[in-house]
């Protein structure tokens, strides 16, 4: 699976993420620091990647303009890189299911339990 971690995200998860991600990449790392979120999004589409991010704008560009890139939103507040990595890990096979689908654009993370936050 190909996520793109968005800046709001540290790209120090790349070292931690299990072998299902391996093909992930972090905005930083494509050289998209600093772009708008229009260039991320054609960025992650061009290159088939969902996004992972914790803000609302990339799924209001895919109400505009559908998808893909699907989009990965995380709506838990700030966490930090583990627990953030727990949530991937424990909603893998949601995750695969859900870029496996073509129905679908977004697909939100709106809690978490105690145990994913170390």
């Amino acid at each position: 699976m190909k996520l793109l971690f968005d800046q709001n995200i540290s790209f120090k998860i790349l070292k931690v993420l299990p072998s299902q991600y391996q093909d992930s990449s972090h905005v930083r790392q494509e050289g998209l620091i600093n772009a708008l979120d229009k260039q991320i999004w054609e960025f992650a589409k061009l290159h088939d990647y969902a996004i992972v991010t914790q803000d609302s704008d990339f799924n209001d560009l895919n109400v505009l303009y559908g998808f893909p890139p699907k989009i990965i939103w995380v709506r838990t507040g700030n966490l930090k890189t583990l627990a953030l990595l727990n949530i991937l890990i424990n909603y893998s096979e949601d995750l695969i299911k859900f870029i496996n689908d073509n129905n679908y654009g977004c697909y939100e993370i709106l809690r978490i339990e105690k145990n994913n936050n170390p």
